[in-house]
């Protein structure tokens, strides 16, 4: 992955983290345990710190920066959804940041809560835990069921093994010029994309 130092900070991967090759780590970055970074994120930790806490992920193209001083920071399996822009924000235990949402800076998304995919989380934003957050400029829009945070929960744990199955069995290859006549199929069974 490229990795760079700045000021003397090198950025920090658990041994236990999946950190795409393509992925960029730049200074004050602290990647936790059993943690997911796809493919083309960005973490610049030039200006302030960028923290993910144990089985959080972060999925392909999303940014993550803060102003100086300030820190933006995943907690324990929060979930960043495909494209997504965090900028000096928390993202709280078992939250959820759905695709091309942006968090501002010194919003809290609350624990559990999840953010609507496409949102506008407006600087200073604040929440109840459990909220179902959504549109441009964000607002909550309810509380969510213990049923849809439970399939939040199994979409991260879905996550967590995508990170055993990365630092296990993914590797650089060549493409074929045809398919195999023995070519194995991916199917991931158990997640209920209805949240049933």
């Amino acid at each position: 992955m490229p990795c760079y130092r700045i000021d003397g900070v090198t950025p920090v991967v658990h041994p236990t983290a999946y950190v795409h090759p393509t992925a960029v780590l730049i200074g004050d970055v602290h990647i936790g345990p059993d943690c997911y970074v796809g493919p083309c994120a960005s973490l610049r930790g030039d200006f302030g710190r960028i923290v993910m806490e144990q089985g959080a992920n972060l999925q392909d193209t999303c940014v993550v920066h803060a102003f100086p001083g300030r820190d933006a920071v995943v907690r324990r399996n929060g979930h960043i959804g495909h494209g997504a822009v965090l900028h000096g924000c928390v993202i709280e235990e078992d939250a959820m940041v759905g695709m091309n949402a942006v968090v501002m800076d010194e919003a809290i998304i609350a624990a559990r809560s999840i953010v609507g995919a496409a949102a506008f989380v407006k600087s200073g934003f604040t929440c109840e835990p459990a909220s179902l957050i959504v549109g441009a400029p964000a607002k909550v829009l309810r509380t969510l069921s213990d049923k849809e945070v439970s399939w939040k929960l199994r979409g991260t744990q879905e996550y967590q093994t995508l990170t055993q199955r990365c630092l296990q069995t993914m590797s650089e290859c060549s493409p074929l010029t045809e398919i195999d006549a023995n070519r194995p199929e991916l199917r991931i069974d158990g997640h209920d994309l209805k949240g049933e």
